[in-house]
């Protein structure tokens, strides 16, 4: 039976940056990095990047025009059922804008969608096929460059644009630049020098070494036991320059198809030549494929929990993780101990006991998050399993950052405490939106302290390649910028609503294209109606706090006449003109009841101040108009008293027609 065909839409996007320049608000906003930017040494945007400088040095006619395009590239799979099935795989092609501000650069409305891939596989290695008239646009857009009109200065002129860089999850960063991110080299940044470890037992491939990283007289180099047995002295690897990527690939002929892949296989670990090398300025750029820390810090987070919890399919730790620990020769005191039919795994430093499981998923359970911070963490804790289930993307992304350092906090041994904390106050720092670029060297050698810390504490088994390549994202940031505008999270929920288009179960990519289509001429079409909202561009939720009204609804909440008298009696007891009649009350009860204790005496004083007060308030005619109010307090049967209706919560003066509110 043939194998069915894949289908590619393709929507040309130099019309649309046409119609982006000729709405006069979004022309002035594609040269805000170069109007107003705030340039200040800080990395807040692509634009504060060496990336971004080399362009516009190499290519000085390029970087004149502050209205010259620079795109971010990004393409994911994903399935328009909304359900789990493999037998069908849509592979969006987004761009995202980076001339805008960070505010708009990854909105909704800015996101376009270039090319909707489907078939019944993902696409793989080609990729390449499909991209062909982007890259092809692409290319012209460079090369020639088209004539636009600018509403905002009323005037034309010739647009030009580029690919700063691409942003995948690393399964597609293999299939866009062409690595093979599998096996024994998996590391594309360190490539051949990648340090890797064949398990035996595992049958896994781990990446170990990373006190290779460390500064030369770094005294973790000096460590044998603590390690693999040896010391460390080789140098970190140098990453690839551009130029020889370009050699490597150069010369490799790249033959499509997965049916004829196995008699053109071989080791190499560049599988193509990436159709992105059409492109005259890719062999210049530093970094031309994101490493994604959405995923890393996700995929990080899934180990580190499974190997604390010993979730069952998760854990890093194992019988046949200390069965490779006995073929290494380290550690002794973890080896398996046979005891008749059964083996005895030794504790390790991370092993939680089932009473400290509890506390850790305790503290998780009862936690209280603002409004907005993440979702329900409650309902991800299973303290009956002693796991944590169904965690997402952003649910990692809140522990890694906040919750984890605090729910471990008193239950494991202290290196290994602080050891873990240091990794999530490391991901807390890449992640901030303003760097401070001094910082970056400091935390570059963070990054491969903790790892080999972590080395000293975990088992071998839990350094798969998404926890070795935390070693390079501080190499990125400064190369690139900032993370939040290079990372999956806008990709990620724009993809969720390009599913939300599918209405067609039989041709859902047609379906999600079309309505697509219809809503960016909708777009275009409000820009010139008043008053009308812009698709994809959500207002803050904090507009409506500035203006008084809160952002959600409220619950009427009826009080008793005790709880008012407890409210009351707080505001008495707080306010600095009613403290001398506080001490007046206490001695006042002293002298009718002198044996009695403290503590009957002052239950006493609670249960009987307002009404002295009151008392004591109306009957002098000298008291101010503030103690009688405080006095009143929220009692319903006091008359009115001076004009004022005091049976109401806001006071009204009568001597006026209209009734005005007496502060």
């Amino acid at each position: 039976n043939p194998r069915p065909a894949k289908v590619c839409w393709y929507l040309p996007i130099i019309p649309r940056f046409k119609r982006l320049f000729a709405t006069a608000h979004d022309a002035s906003n594609l040269k805000w990095h170069a109007v107003d930017r705030i340039n200040d040494g800080f990395l807040r945007h692509p634009a504060d990047s060496p990336q971004w400088k080399t362009i516009d040095h190499l290519y000085p006619e390029f970087g004149a025009e502050p209205r010259n395009l620079r795109l971010g590239l990004a393409s994911d799979g994903m399935n328009p059922f909304g359900n789990l099935s493999t037998n069908h795989s849509s592979w969006p092609v987004l761009l995202m804008i980076y001339n805008l501000p960070p505010s708009l650069c990854m909105k909704r409305k800015y996101i376009m969608l270039s090319m909707m891939i489907s078939g019944p596989r993902q696409p793989g290695n080609d990729i390449d096929v499909y991209l062909t008239p982007l890259i092809e646009d692409m290319r012209k857009l460079w090369v020639d460059g088209v004539d636009v009109y600018d509403a905002n200065q009323g005037e034309t002129f010739r647009l030009h644009a580029m690919i700063f860089c691409t942003i995948n999850d690393f399964p597609a960063y293999g299939n866009l630049s062409g690595y093979s991110v599998k096996g024994h080299q998996a590391c594309p940044i360190c490539e051949q020098n990648t340090s890797f470890i064949q398990l035996k037992h595992g049958k896994k491939t781990v990446y170990t070494r990373h006190r290779r990283f460390l500064k030369h007289y770094h005294p973790y180099r000096r460590l044998k036991k603590a390690f693999n047995g040896s010391q460390e002295t080789e140098e970190p690897p140098e990453p690839l320059a551009p130029h020889e990527v370009y050699d490597r690939v150069k010369d490799i002929v790249t033959v499509f198809g997965k049916t004829q892949r196995k008699d053109h296989a071989d080791k190499n670990i560049w599988k193509k030549r990436s159709v992105f090398f059409d492109l005259p300025y890719w062999t210049n750029l530093h970094v031309r494929h994101c490493l994604d820390v959405m995923h890393v810090e996700k995929n990080v987070c899934d180990s580190l929990l499974g190997t604390l919890l010993n979730i069952k399919g998760k854990t890093k730790d194992g019988l046949k993780c200390r069965q490779d620990l006995v073929n290494m020769g380290i550690r002794e005191q973890l080896h398996p101990q046979s005891q008749g039919q059964r083996t005895y795994l030794p504790p390790a430093c991370y092993t939680m006991s089932t009473k400290e499981k509890k506390q850790f998923c305790h503290c998780l359970k009862n936690v209280k998050v603002p409004q907005g911070y993440s979702s329900n963490i409650k309902s991800l804790v299973s303290v009956n399993d002693l796991k944590l289930v169904g965690l997402k993307s952003h649910d990692c992304h809140v522990l890694m950052q906040q919750l984890l350092p605090v729910a471990v906090r008193g239950i494991l041994p202290e290196k290994v405490r602080v050891a873990i904390s240091r990794l999530c106050f490391f991901f807390n720092a890449i992640c901030r939106k303003v760097i401070d670029p001094k910082q970056l060297d400091d935390l570059e050698n963070e990054a491969a302290i903790i790892l080999c810390e972590l080395e000293m504490y975990f088992p071998p088994s839990f350094f798969d390649i998404m926890v070795h390549l935390i070693v390079h994202l501080v190499r990125e940031i400064r190369l690139c910028g900032p993370v939040f505008l290079r990372w999956m999270y806008p990709v990620e929920r724009y993809m969720k609503v390009l599913k939300g288009y599918t209405k067609n179960p039989y041709r859902p990519e047609a379906s999600i294209v079309e309505r697509y289509v219809a809503e960016e001429a909708i777009e275009f079409c409000s820009q010139y109606i008043e008053m009308a909202t812009p698709v994809g561009l959500p207002q803050s939720r904090h507009d409506c706090t500035i203006q008084g009204r809160g952002t959600r609804g409220f619950n009427v909440v009826t009080m008793d006449r005790q709880q008012l008298a407890q409210a009351h009696l707080y505001v008495l007891h707080n306010t600095a003109e009613v403290i001398p009649y506080i001490d007046a009350h206490k001695q006042h009860l002293c002298r009718i009841h002198p044996k009695m204790n403290m503590m009957r005496l002052l239950q006493e004083h609670n249960r009987t101040f307002i009404s002295w007060f009151r008392q004591t308030i109306f009957a002098d005619d000298s008291a101010s108009d503030t103690l009688r109010l405080l006095a009143v307090g929220p009692n319903m049967n006091v008359p009115t008293w001076k004009g004022y209706d005091i049976n109401q919560y806001s006071f009204y003066t009568k001597s006026q027609d209209d009734k005005s509110s007496v502060q």
